[in-house]
């Protein structure tokens, strides 16, 4: 899908990240209260509506979340 900016074609442009908003499985791990940061892909199975990683580098690497919405899935399950 393209997107039209200024009469210019944007094709394939990645929304800018502000790095800071950036967390890992152990900041979720600490964020959410689990006892194990391993406990986020637990998680990520058993409740389909989690935010998933915006950036996942396969099996055994890393796994990025944006903090700001890990934190508001948090706020409406705690509801």
């Amino acid at each position: 899908m393209s997107r039209t900016v200024y009469g210019c074609r944007l094709a394939g442009v990645s929304p800018i990240v502000r790095t800071e908003d950036l967390a890992d499985a152990r900041a979720l791990a600490e964020l959410l209260k689990l006892s194990h940061p391993n406990s986020v892909s637990t998680y990520l199975r058993r409740y389909p509506d989690m935010p998933r990683p915006v950036l996942d580098l396969g099996p055994g690497r890393p796994r990025l979340w944006l903090r700001p919405d890990i934190v508001a899935w948090a706020g409406a399950r705690r509801r």
